[in-house]
């Protein structure tokens, strides 16, 4: 390894050297290439060009030398083509100081690219013990940066090395950053964790968690819990000085839930989907969640604002088109719940019946006349609006109350007072890349409407998969039903290619959504040819998924190992045994409320809307929004709340962002199991 020192009794000799290097500079002789740095440091004040220039003028072993200290300075730059390229040309003899500096140039670089798996497999071609302080430090710093919420045990390791190094506000910035790491770990996982019987600060951390999660939901427990947690961890550093995170939740005031205003529209082609949410709402508020059918709402809770007829050429909330066929009710359609008995009732928050709702119809009023009329009448927080435009308006009127928005704005801001939920495409899609990638699919292909809906979910689905560490993903578009019924007529299947997905969700072309979820028509588009794949993704009706997958079939063949997934628009009531047998293997996913989380209430929603599974999705929205309403101030102000709502396990990401996890099914055998 070369020096980092200068032995000082012979540092006079070096003094007429330097001396005449600077006369000669001066009197315009050529100057010869510099001697690098004993260390691979960055000299002060130099970028990549001059790194460059000393590189070229080099013809020893300091080439290598210069070279490296170029790639760094490109990569701070951000000229990643420049430093992709200088690393492929990168000699492989290297000291091996120069080895080190070459794995933590690569494993920036496979950030940059998002590659992270490559970057975590350079990080693991290093020993820790082998590193001086100072590579240790940006050893961590990378392994935090490439971790992208994996292995959180790894990162909290990295925090905690990195803490002693730390002072003033990088200490508390390392503290906070650490405590933002731990609360990803679900509660559940909290007592599984396996740990070194050394790592003393870091079980303190572990056992912080569990403090917090046992004590979270009242203030007075949590703060004599942390208290006690100080006095049997008086070395950790939190011990000292608490996260910010922690002691926001430990002196956080509670947002009222008191009066809320439901904003609705009430009229129009979305009445009907609005009526299904605010059923949900109400009877979360009443508890009538139960297995026997609801009592009848006493209308004298609910108080309808005064609102004026609304326009008939008022904006849809969705086509009437988009209105499921109820279908007729299949006794023997086997469902999750059958093997699943055992599963936990979503934790929704407890009724309260004196709390008062009053509804608003959006399409009566302005957005901000109807928020400053809540507010007047003694509104505490808002639920709604439901359409993307209305909650644009919404969030950008000057207002104090809290909102939990009931869709996505295109074009999302954060803002302190508000919080969006939706049942989007693009949160299935995101979670369905999840899924896929922990069950070890790398080749994906989407097969999806052209159209914006199939945009929206491609573009989601790829950012996540990318995210992940992933690389191409094929997106091939679906035809009609009558196209793909003349596919089976002619037995030409559907083979599995299609092109790189690129681009941006384009613009909407005609689809309405809903509480983020779109109703659109699928058109066709063709594609290019491709390699193989290992797994398809399919957005498609239940309809045409039961041409679908035979005329994969057809041209893959049976025992073919590419797996099959589907997003919840394939899940509806009435599927026969037939399509279920067809559809052997084919795992989707759905929310808990019709995967068996709690039988008794899915038996009685669906009832109540004649087995229409796109209401009953509503329905179980509603009863959600009771429950996030409730916990607003903590999904607000704690990074990672997580709460087990009926539409998925919901967590507060950036910006307030309400993401679902979802449960995933798959047909065996003829009947609908839950996948572990």
């Amino acid at each position: 390894m070369l020096s980092s020192f200068v032995n000082r009794r012979n540092a006079g000799r070096f003094v007429p050297v330097v001396l005449a290097g600077f006369i000669l500079a001066a009197c315009g002789v050529n100057q010869e290439n510099q001697t690098p740095s004993a260390t691979l440091q960055p000299t002060a004040n130099q970028g990549s060009a001059y790194y460059l220039q000393q590189m070229q003028q080099s013809h020893d072993d300091s080439r290598s030398h210069w070279q490296l200290l170029a790639i760094r300075a490109l990569l701070d730059e951000g000229k990643l083509t420049q430093a992709g390229q200088q690393l492929q040309q990168l000699p492989s003899q290297l000291t091996a100081e120069q080895q080190v500096e070459s794995h933590f140039l690569r494993t920036q670089y496979a950030i940059s690219q998002k590659q992270f798996r490559e970057a975590a497999q350079q990080l693991s071609a290093l020993s820790v013990q082998g590193l001086n302080a100072t590579q240790r430090q940006r050893y961590y710093h990378l392994m935090i940066d490439s971790a992208q919420g994996e292995a959180p045990v790894d990162v909290l390791r990295a925090y905690i090395a990195l803490q002693p190094h730390s002072a003033g506000r990088a200490q508390q910035k390392n503290l906070d950053a650490t405590w933002q790491t731990l609360v990803t770990i679900p509660q559940d996982q909290v007592g599984n964790i396996t740990i070194n019987a050394n790592e003393n600060i870091l079980q303190g951390w572990l056992d912080l968690l569990g403090v917090y999660y046992q004590n979270r939901g009242d203030q007075d427990n949590l703060k004599h819990a942390v208290q006690d947690w100080q006095t049997r961890y008086p070395d950790n550093p939190a011990s000292k000085t608490l996260p910010a995170g922690l002691a926001q939740v430990m002196n956080l005031s509670v947002a009222s839930t008191n009066t809320i205003a439901l904003l609705l529209p009430l009229s129009g082609p979305g009445a009907v989907f609005s009526k299904a949410i605010e059923q949900g709402f109400e009877d979360a508020r009443n508890g009538h969640l139960a297995a026997s059918a609801p009592a009848t709402t006493d209308a004298n809770t609910v108080i309808r604002a005064p609102q004026t007829t609304a326009s008939a050429t008022g904006d849809a909330a969705v086509s009437p088109s988009a209105v499921a066929t109820p279908a007729a009710a299949d006794t023997s359609t086997a469902t999750p719940e059958a093997s699943n008995q055992a599963a936990t009732i979503p934790g929704t928050a407890s009724a309260n019946t004196a709390a008062q709702i009053k509804v608003y119809d959006t399409n009566g009023h302005p957005i901000d006349q109807l928020l400053q009329q809540a507010q007047q009448e003694g509104a505490t927080i808002v639920v709604g609006p439901l359409l993307k435009d209305d909650v644009a308006k919404a969030v950008t009127t000057q207002t104090s109350l809290n909102i939990l928005a009931l869709n996505e704005p295109p074009d999302l801001q954060n803002y302190p007072n508000v919080c969006y939920f939706a049942l989007s495409p693009e949160n299935e899609a995101r979670d369905a890349a999840e899924h896929m990638w922990a069950q070890g699919k790398r080749s994906p292909v989407l097969l999806l409407p052209s159209n914006s809906l199939g945009d929206r979910v491609a573009a989601a689905f790829t950012r996540q998969w990318q995210s992940l560490g992933g690389a191409t993903v094929l997106r091939q578009s679906i035809g009609s039903e009558s196209e793909l019924r003349s596919k089976i007529n002619s037995n030409a299947g559907i083979a599995l290619g299609g092109t790189p997905v690129t681009a941006a969700p384009s613009s909407d072309n005609g689809a309405v959504t809903v509480a983020g979820m779109t109703f659109d028509a699928p058109s066709a588009q063709p594609v290019a040819a491709s390699g193989d794949v290992d797994s398809v993704y399919i957005v498609a009706n239940q309809a045409s998924l039961d041409l679908i997958k035979p005329l994969i079939t057809m041209k893959i063949g049976s025992q073919s190992r590419v797996a099959f997934y589907a997003n919840s628009l394939s899940s509806q009531a009435g599927a026969g045994p037939d399509f279920r047998f067809e559809m052997e293997g084919l795992q989707f996913s759905d929310i808990p409320l019709l995967s068996g989380a709690n039988p008794s209430l899915k038996q009685q929603v669906t009832g109540q809307f004649n087995q229409d599974y796109t209401l009953t999705r509503l329905y179980a929205m509603g009863v959600d929004a009771w429950t996030l309403a409730n916990h607003f101030t903590p999904l607000r102000q704690q990074p990672g709340y997580q709460l087990q709502g009926n539409t998925g396990l919901l967590k507060a990401t950036q910006n307030c962002v309400i993401n679902r996890t979802l449960s995933w099914n798959q047909y065996t055998h003829g009947e609908i199991v839950p996948v572990n």
